[in-house]
C-alpha cells in the first residue's frame, strides 16, 4: 500500500473493504474545512488524502461528516483524560511539568494546561491516534490508553496493515524507526523502558 500525492489511493480503499471496513464518500474540502475549524487541527496531508478518498464510517472510526460534535470532542479528549486518570489513580507524573502539586486537583490542572501545549492528537479507529504535528506526511501512529502509550504503526500505511492483517503478518515499528513526536514519544520511550 502506498500513500501520497499523485499515488492511487483505490489499492489502499480496495484493502480496507477487503477487511470489512465501510466506506462512504470521501469528505469535500468544504467538510474538512469545517472540522479543522471546529476542532483546532489540521489533519495530516496523508491522512486528509484518505478521509477526501474515502471515509471509514465502521463502528470505532470517527465519522468526521455525521458523528456528533460532542462525540467526537470526547474523542479528541480521552488521551488527556487519560493521563489524567493515572494522575490520579496510579502516581503518574511527568518530570517537565515540574513538582507534582501535592493536592490532585491542582495537579490535574497542570497536566491538563500542559497537554493542551502538544501536538493534538486526531483519532483514526478506537484508541489509536495520529498527531496533527508535524503537519506532514508519514507521522507515526499511536495507540494510547491512559498513559499507556506505543507505536502502532510507523506511518498510515503500516499502522493500517497492523490494524487490519492477521497477527503474524503485522510489523509494529521500532522505537528508532519512527519520526518521534513532542510529549508523545517521550511516553512511548518511558513505557518501552520498563
Amino acid at each position: 500500500m502506498l500513500w501520497g500525492r499523485g499515488l492511487s489511493l483505490e489499492p489502499n480503499v480496495h484493502f480496507l473493504r477487503q477487511h470489512g471496513v465501510i466506506l462512504d464518500h470521501g469528505l469535500s474540502d468544504a467538510e474538512v474545512s469545517k472540522v479543522e475549524g471546529t476542532f483546532g487541527f489540521r489533519f495530516p496531508p496523508d491522512l486528509r488524502e484518505l478521509l477526501q478518498y474515502a471515509l471509514p464510517v465502521s463502528p470505532g472510526f470517527p465519522n468526521w461528516r455525521d458523528e456528533p460534535e460532542a462525540s467526537l470532542k470526547d474523542r479528541l479528549t480521552r488521551p488527556a483524560d487519560g493521563i489524567c486518570f493515572d494522575i490520579v489513580n496510579n502516581d503518574f507524573w511527568m518530570e517537565e511539568w515540574g513538582p507534582k502539586p501535592p493536592d490532585t486537583p491542582t495537579a490535574v490542572d497542570v497536566a491538563r494546561q500542559a497537554i493542551a501545549k502538544v501536538p493534538m492528537l486526531i483519532p483514526i479507529y478506537s484508541h489509536r491516534y495520529i498527531p496533527d504535528e508535524p503537519h506532514l506526511a508519514g507521522n507515526p501512529i499511536f495507540s494510547v490508553h491512559q498513559t499507556d502509550v506505543i507505536y502502532y504503526g510507523r506511518d498510515l500505511t503500516n499502522y493500517l496493515a497492523n490494524e487490519f492483517l492477521p497477527h503474524e503478518e503485522r510489523r509494529f515499528p521500532d522505537y528508532g524507526d519512527v519520526r518521534k513526536v513532542r510529549f508523545w514519544s517521550q511516553l512511548v520511550e518511558a513505557w518501552w523502558s520498563y
